[in-house]
């Protein structure tokens, strides 16, 4: 049996985006693996045929970036790292699902993602568009108004955007383009900023706002009308934290909202709007968000819908316990049952007599199932069967209990492998980030890596977590107390039920809220004997200024910024407390994580080094928050290595544990 390594992950393939075809017959997806010596990731499209079941790779082109059915049922798609000539900014490629060369189908002057097609022929396209050229392309050649290579101009909050870089004075636009042509029409103003949209025939539903200087984090909602490029505001920016609004028939849309400032714990009621009137009808409250979710895991390569309308009934995901179900509702508001089974499902496509999804289950990688017809799922795709045969696993196996604060708390407990009872090992808590993600019994590389170490390994959803309902999910001003709570009592829970775990060996890590979490376990506790701060928050003032989302999250989950409770924010940062951490602690960053910028574990590392503590700093240059899930490969692997070597020195017995 072969064991998991730092490089596993390399022969893994990251199916995402299902599609299905106009008639129904195919479903398209796109399928990734990462490759070491190129140091990225390859994509093509794959197609299932409904019939017989079977999956076959359609291009070869190695860099396809997203893709679309046409309504003659070709597929369109863009790739990355085209350089199209001077005055193109989007390069169009088409190929017949039954094979043969790709050909270019059109160009575009816009940075544009995937056309809506449109009754008369056109194409609506949102694209990247740039107010200091007054152009919609921003080249090197009108690049005069602060944007260079040498600096970096702002303007605007938030200035820069985790994986999308410089975003002042950018906005996302939307287009109607003559493909034909290669000419566009703007919909949107020049200073409006989409946040999400949606189409059926000529109109469109979407929110957004128009903006200078800050970007509101509570958009409006609005109606366009394409035959005469008129837009109409239903509902003004500010007011109201509105989801992305989707069509179930051409004149209504359903969309979650919630007053904004209220509570940003609560996800917001389930609402219809009339499209002709205007009028919005509350249908329920919900205590869950619609139209995306997932377990946390380093195995799944975003992208795909989480919601799609068809036959009057919206589909949706959403996170509910510990993993991700479809479920669908209709104008009335009533949820169905679940449509899938347990574990994680992140992407989906529904029509009328077909409906697949993008799921992990049990010890498997994300593969592409499909709905049956008299209830149940099968799996459709078998990608990643070749790599699993002969690799040692660990089954993680769940366990619960009941807090001091009175709330179920779920954790899991995954044994090393060759495991020998009665033998004592070290342990691993891993911290999820959020706070709402949450971890579920699907597959995890990295904890699996530990596990082929020589570890336990111990996760939890603590308070905070998603998929519980908002009474669980409330932090609020609380981070650092409940959850902290929660997961030490976890931490002691699993000593008790596993004597094998050696509690002189436990180690903690965590990335982004779990990175934070670990900055404050070090503050707080010695029961670590070694830690791994990633991708953390060491101080909520500092924070405030340089995350992208920062000027809207202190409020929103703490109760106070800078200005109106900096002795809040002071009081659950883990900076307050590094002069008590006595954890040897590993911290890692990128330099382009604008979520959690490098300067937060710079700062913590920094103090630790002063007080003579054992630390050391990894940052990765050209990464960014993704970097465990989708850094490029060679700085994924070195991570993994950096992660179990700083683990094994501290945690494992030898020398240094004597």
């Amino acid at each position: 049996m072969k064991k998991i390594d730092p490089e596993t992950f390399l022969d893994f393939r990251y199916p995402s985006s299902p599609r299905i075809s106009p008639d129904g017959s195919l479903a398209a997806l796109l399928v990734k693996q990462a490759v070491l010596d190129e140091n990225r990731y390859l994509s093509d499209i794959w197609l299932a045929e409904k019939k017989s079941g079977k999956l076959r790779r359609l291009t070869s082109r190695k860099n396809v970036a997203a893709f679309c059915w046409t309504p003659c049922g070709d597929l369109l798609f863009t790739l990355a790292g085209d350089k199209p000539a001077k005055g193109v900014a989007t390069k169009y490629y088409k190929i017949s699902p039954f094979g043969g060369e790709a050909e270019e189908c059109c160009s575009l002057p816009i940075r544009g993602g995937m056309p809506v097609f449109l009754p008369d022929g056109s194409w609506l396209v949102q694209a990247k568009t740039d107010l200091l050229t007054d152009q919609e392309v921003p080249t090197k050649d009108n690049d005069t108004k602060g944007r260079n290579e040498d600096y970096r101009v702002f303007e605007e909050v938030p200035f820069w955007s985790n994986g999308n870089g410089d975003v002042s004075k950018r906005r996302m636009s939307l287009f109607v383009c003559d493909p034909k042509e290669g000419s566009v029409k703007r919909l949107t103003p020049p200073a409006f900023d989409v946040y999400s949209f949606d189409v059926m025939g000529d109109k469109v539903v979407m929110t957004g706002a128009e903006f200078e200087g800050t970007r509101p984090h509570e958009p409006g909602l609005y109606t366009a009308c394409l035959k005469d490029l008129s837009i109409k505001e239903i509902v003004a920016p500010l007011g109201y934290d509105i989801s992305s609004p989707h069509f179930i028939d051409e004149d209504t849309a359903l969309f979650q909202m919630k007053k904004a400032h209220v509570n940003r714990y609560a996800a917001g009621d389930l609402c219809s709007l009339d499209v002709k009137s205007g009028k919005i009808e509350t249908l329920r409250p919900c205590d869950a968000s619609m139209g995306f979710g997932g377990a946390t895991t380093d195995v799944s390569q975003d992208g795909g819908r989480g919601t799609v309308a068809c036959g009057g009934r919206l589909f949706f995901i959403q996170t509910e316990d510990d993993g991700s179900y479809v479920r669908s509702c209709g104008k009335d508001g009533a949820f169905s049952e679940r449509l899938t089974e347990d574990g994680s499902t992140t992407s989906i496509d529904v029509t009328e007599d077909w409906t697949v999804f993008v799921a992990q289950r049990g010890d498997l990688l994300p593969e592409l199932y499909e709905l049956l017809p008299g209830g149940g799922e099968k799996r459709i795709s078998h990608l990643n069967d070749e790599v699993f045969e002969g690799l040692e696993v660990s089954t993680p196996r769940f366990m619960k209990y009941t807090g001091s604060d009175g709330f179920e708390i779920h954790g899991w407990i995954m044994a090393p492998i060759g495991y020998e009872p009665g033998k004592k090992y070290p342990a691993i808590l891993n911290i999820h980030g959020g706070p709402r993600g949450v971890f579920g019994s699907v597959f995890h590389h990295e904890m699996q890596l530990w596990a082929a170490r020589g570890y336990f390994v111990i996760f939890c959803n603590p308070r905070g977590s998603d998929g519980r309902g908002e009474a669980f999910a409330n932090l609020y001003g609380k981070y650092g107390d409940w959850d902290y709570v929660n997961i030490m009592e976890f931490t002691d829970k699993c000593l008790e039920i596993c004597p094998d775990i050696d509690p002189k060996r436990l180690g903690v890590t965590g990335g982004s809220y779990g990175g934070y979490m670990t900055n404050w376990i070090i503050g707080h506790t010695d029961k670590f004997k070694a830690a791994c701060a990633q991708r953390s928050i060491s101080n909520w003032i500092t924070y405030e200024g340089t995350g992208d989302i920062s000027y809207w999250f202190n409020p929103g989950e703490h109760g106070g910024n800078f200005e109106t409770n900096a002795q809040l924010l002071w009081d659950i940062s883990p900076m307050k407390f590094a002069d008590k951490a006595k954890t040897p602690t590993l911290f890692i960053h990128s330099d382009e994580d604008y979520r959690c910028y490098m300067g937060e574990g710079i700062a913590m590392y920094t103090v630790l080094k002063m007080n003579g503590v054992d630390a050391r700093m990894v940052l990765f240059r050209g990464e960014n928050h993704g970097l465990s899930r989708n850094g490029r490969p060679r700085s994924r692997v070195r991570r993994l290595e950096e992660i179990v070597d700083w683990m094994d020195k501290y945690l494992q017995e030898g020398e240094e544990n004597a």
